[in-house]
């Protein structure tokens, strides 16, 4: 991999920042282990990367399910997406009465099934405008990317270490 040329890494970078449930999580250790980017460039192809589809799913994405929810494929998909997303909305006190923290929280922590994407599906089914929830998500964003960050060059000095020794 280390033969593509640089802008190929970023859009590359950028484009695993995109896929949901991956997002900016897995696409930071992709761009340092795997295209060899430093951790800034890695930190800013993946936010921009994990940016790119909020607007859209907090604006767009009922007209859209109600359009492929047609097919019974698409369906299926959709039906879990919006289980997902109606489940946390009842689960989470802190998304019912402080909706902007609450979407702030649930972006920032790292952890499978929490992120921008599903923070965005949140959003939408709250009914909150992109003005109100698309600040939380991208600060959101942030601080789920330097959690990752740190965690990524902790682990990258482990394994430098461990070479070393050997």
């Amino acid at each position: 991999m280390s033969t593509l040329p640089i802008f190929m890494k970023y859009i590359l970078t950028a484009i695993v920042g995109m896929i949901p449930i991956i997002e900016l999580r897995g696409a930071i250790p992709v761009g340092v282990f795997t295209f060899h980017l430093n951790y800034l460039e890695a930190f800013i192809c993946s936010f921009i990367g994990n940016i790119i589809p909020v607007y859209f799913i907090v604006k767009y994405i009922r007209p859209l399910f109600d359009f492929f929810g047609r097919w019974k494929i698409f369906k299926i998909i959709i039906d879990w997406a919006s289980e997902r997303a109606t489940k946390k909305i009842a689960e989470s006190e802190k998304l019912q009465n402080f909706t902007a923290i609450g979407l702030f929280l649930f972006v920032a922590i790292p952890l499978p099934g929490t992120g921008a994407w599903v923070g965005s599906l949140i959003a939408n089914f709250l009914d909150l405008p992109p003005k109100k929830a698309i600040p939380p998500i991208i600060v959101g964003v942030i601080t789920a990317g330097i959690i990752v960050l740190t965690l990524t060059a902790v682990a990258n000095g482990g394994i430098q270490y461990l070479l070393q020794r050997n």
